[in-house]
């Protein structure tokens, strides 16, 4: 079964219609939409990147038969050349924060990544996304100082704050994995005007048709 990750940019867009349900897991209790997919929303109870439960929502996934899964999140822009508006499909991540693992009283090492294959699927079905990229994880909530953009910036493209807890989480469980970025700002310090969240909602909401698209879209071709 395919799943699909999404937050920020999902809140407007117009969704399929699933049903829903709670999944009880060893981390937590996790909504998950179902149906010939699973969506899964990560912010549930309005919870900011920090406090997301990952371990639950991944396992949830899981515990439903999940073996592929597509995470969508909001991302700034690193570089003045990827505008806000534009789509990315990265190729791999950095993380400047903890990343959860479902491993906690054992050694087990993981390779983690996002997987060559999906993410080709992927490419395919959402052609006007740019390849490759690399995206880099902060903890959130808070917006990344200039000065912490300026040095992201020499190690990757964009930033968020939740693909790469979940992409390693999917890898340590067995799935596949693939992310697309929805470009909705340029980091702080790239634009005269200053970023706040009210700057990545809007862009969310002007966004929801082609938002709603693209979840069509790779249901279509996936699912």
């Amino acid at each position: 079964m395919l799943g699909i990750i999404g937050g920020t940019s999902l809140l407007y867009a117009e969704l399929p219609e699933l049903e829903k349900k709670v999944v009880h897991t060893p981390f937590g209790n996790s909504e998950v939409f179902t149906g010939d997919i699973a969506l899964l929303l990560r912010h549930q109870g309005e919870r900011p990147p920090h406090r997301i439960n990952y371990r639950s929502h991944l396992a949830a996934l899981a515990i439903l038969g999940v073996t592929r899964i597509v995470t969508i999140g909001s991302a700034g822009s690193l570089h003045r050349e990827i505008s806000p508006g534009s789509l990315i499909i990265p190729d791999d991540y950095v993380s400047g924060t903890t990343i959860p693992s479902i491993h906690e009283y054992r050694i087990r090492h993981v390779h983690p990544g996002f997987t060559p294959s999906l993410m080709q699927q992927l490419a395919g079905i959402i052609p006007e996304a740019r390849f490759g990229g690399i995206y880099v994880q902060t903890r959130g909530p808070r917006i990344e100082t200039v000065a912490e953009v300026q040095a992201l910036a020499r190690a990757a493209d964009v930033v968020g704050m939740t693909i790469a807890s979940e992409a390693t989480l999917a890898i340590e469980l067995g799935m596949e994995v693939a992310a697309l970025c929805t470009i909705d700002n340029y980091a702080n310090g790239l634009s005269d005007e200053a970023l706040t969240f009210d700057h990545i909602l809007a862009s969310a909401a002007e966004h929801r048709e082609r938002t709603g698209g693209i979840i069509r879209r790779i249901r279509g071709g996936m699912a």
